[in-house]
């Protein structure tokens, strides 16, 4: 016998946790996705033969909900976990740098890196043990770190412009998606503090090794099927209808669909237009865009499988040979981050400045020809995690007591993350949940995941 039906608005990651959740713990769930497959930002194109993700989506050893999430859709065997770990750090002209962990206990395990990180001087280097010792002493949970950038705050602590480019903006950039100069400090000490300092492994960084498409996208559209998931696609819900009693149906193309809960797991414009968040908010929140180059070369140019760069328009760089399905040659991802420079300039110019810079990282690419280059873009890729914004994502729940919002714009505590997202859906199927009165399902660990 059903506990009763819930309605997921969104097929990204927070919807997919939260229908599986809520379907383990005996739930008759529906999901609804306005796009012909799932996954949502996390998605792939197939271009000339190859399959290419709108972005390379990495995650930490840290992060096990997210983790948990793969487990439960059976996809871990298509990730990779690096046992330690290691970045390379390039740039142009110049010899490169590491930052990877040894085997000592956290926060020792990053100081050898640290102290040898060649891209910053004697000083620097000496001057970064005194920011870290910072962020150790930091509380987290203190509301007044979103009221200041980390910039300012990291330069009140000794650290210089070159510091900050050269090193904290490596990290801080790809994860909280603007610089350190405009990011609040408390999302990007949630980074450093959760992803590097507190524990010595959780820093260790996974990737898919096939497309992104079958990582979430076909391998959640199994899962769901499997545990009695009715998903439409391509389906919108365009508004929630209540009866005279106050329940809830699910409108969309003529078609009514009546829930008991509702979890809705749209970016902010979508719960904005459902009634059930602050337009201001959606609008305060921002939008940040991620640009993602794919250069297809005729022959491999490098043996790392991801490296960073520093004093060159390249920020990271994936090898995504194999999972592009290339036969021949190197399939190179350059994933930019906080792109909003970039985002408006054409395809043939950010080609043309991307791989001219790779060259000056790798020598070996400037024998190279450039078989194909795909330009893939997302002007919304996350909410601008800049101070104040704190107050402006929203909590589960909402004004009404059987609609719960998810989506990694929500107060998780964590950036716009796939880890944030999992966490969101996790969160509003168990208030789902409490709302049916189900207090324990038939599969608890992936909604234990979001405790841990």
């Amino acid at each position: 016998m059903s506990a009763g039906r819930v309605g997921v608005i969104g097929g990204g990651l927070a919807g997919i946790a939260a229908a599986l959740a809520a379907a383990d713990a005996g739930a008759d769930v529906v999901l609804f996705e306005r796009r012909s497959t799932l996954g949502g930002l996390t998605s792939s194109i197939e271009r000339n033969g190859l399959w290419l993700d709108n972005g390379q989506h990495v995650f930490l050893r840290c992060c096990t909900a997210y983790r948990a999430l793969l487990d439960r859709i059976g996809a871990l065997s298509q990730v990779r976990l690096q046992p330690r770990l290691a970045v390379q750090v390039l740039t142009p002209g110049g010899p490169a740098a590491s930052i990877q962990r040894s085997a000592l206990p956290a926060p020792l395990h990053l100081a050898r890196s640290l102290a040898s990180y060649g891209h910053l001087s004697v000083l620097e280097r000496a001057r970064l043990g005194r920011a870290v010792l910072a962020l150790l002493r930091l509380d987290l949970d203190d509301g007044a770190l979103d009221e200041v950038t980390f910039g300012d705050w990291l330069r009140a602590h000794g650290q210089s412009p070159r510091a900050i480019e050269r090193l904290w903006n490596l990290i801080v950039l790809p994860t909280v998606n603007v610089p350190a100069t405009d990011a609040s400090l408390a999302l990007a000490a949630k980074v450093f503090r959760e992803g590097l300092l507190d524990r010595a492994d959780a820093g260790d960084i996974g990737w898919s090794e096939v497309p992104l498409a079958q990582l979430h996208g076909a391998n959640a559209a199994r899962a769901l099927a499997a545990a009695g998931v009715e998903v439409r696609l391509g389906t919108r819900v365009d508004r929630i209808e209540r009866d005279a009693k106050g329940g809830a149906c699910l409108a969309s193309a003529g078609d009514a669909t009546p829930v008991d809960a509702t979890i809705v797991a749209t970016p902010p414009p979508g719960a904005a237009s459902l009634g059930v968040l602050d337009p201001s908010a959606a609008v305060g929140l921002g939008a940040s865009p991620i640009v993602n180059v794919h250069l297809v070369l005729d022959r491999q140019v490098t043996d790392h499988v991801l490296f960073a760069a520093v004093d060159s328009p390249v920020q990271f760089v994936f090898d995504r040979t194999a999972s592009s399905g290339l036969a021949e040659g190197q399939c190179l991802a350059m994933s930019l981050s906080g792109a909003d420079d970039l985002f408006a300039r054409g395809s043939r110019e950010l080609v043309d400045l991307l791989f001219g810079a790779l060259g000056e990282l790798v020598p070996e690419a400037r024998a190279a020809r450039l078989v194909d280059a795909i330009v893939t873009r997302e002007r919304a890729a996350t909410f601008r995690g800049v101070p104040g914004t704190q107050a402006l994502r929203a909590r589960t729940e909402t004004a009404h007591d059987d609609v719960y919002l998810a989506g990694a714009w929500t107060a998780t505590g964590w950036p716009a993350t796939m880890e944030g997202a999992v966490r969101s859906g996790n969160d509003a199927a168990r208030g789902a949940l409490e709302r049916l009165g189900v207090r324990r399902g038939r599969g608890p660990a992936l909604l234990a995941g979001a405790r841990q």
